[in-house]
């Protein structure tokens, strides 16, 4: 099964200049807790419900801070056409819950949840990625500093481990 037969179509776009206070009335319309950011028609980050409550609320900062300031700026993805059981095994590896996924002219297609695997195809993919995300630590913790998020990298990379 391909990760286009899984994924959520209907997807939101925050600007990375807007203010936290709209992103998170977006995911409250649309019952979503993360939501692309994007710039100049480029995916630039991740904002999740977290990320907000964290790294914006928790660290004194109000609700007109721009989205670019509390946003995962390493941007985890998969393509369409990957096949499901892959993107689900490479989500536990990386620990990540949702990617977004990109065509093959890397333009936003969807998004594919945990959920979704789960609800397409079965506790079977969606079990054993849940069982690697559910492990401590990651490179998404919000246990770890933004000097020692930045240390690892930014940009754009696939959800897939090193071969």
């Amino acid at each position: 099964m391909q990760v286009n037969e899984a994924m959520t179509t209907d997807v939101k776009i925050a600007n990375p200049n807007q203010p936290i206070r709209d992103a998170a009335r977006m995911m409250a319309q649309i019952d979503a807790g993360i939501l692309p950011v994007g710039d100049n028609d480029r995916l630039v980050g991740m904002i999740t419900d977290r990320d907000i409550a964290v790294r914006a609320v928790g660290a004194g900062k109000g609700p007109d801070t721009p989205i670019r300031e509390v946003m995962s700026k390493e941007v985890k993805y998969c393509y369409e056409d990957d096949e499901l059981f892959e993107v689900a095994q490479n989500m536990a590896d990386i620990k990540v819950r949702r990617v977004p996924v990109l065509d093959r002219d890397t333009r936003l297609v969807g998004i594919v949840s945990l959920a979704d695997i789960a609800l397409t195809d079965g506790a079977g993919n969606a079990g054993s990625a849940l069982c690697g995300i559910s492990e401590p630590g990651g490179e998404h913790s919000q246990q770890m500093s933004d000097s020692e998020r930045a240390s690892r990298g930014a940009g754009s990379q696939r959800a897939r481990s090193a071969r």
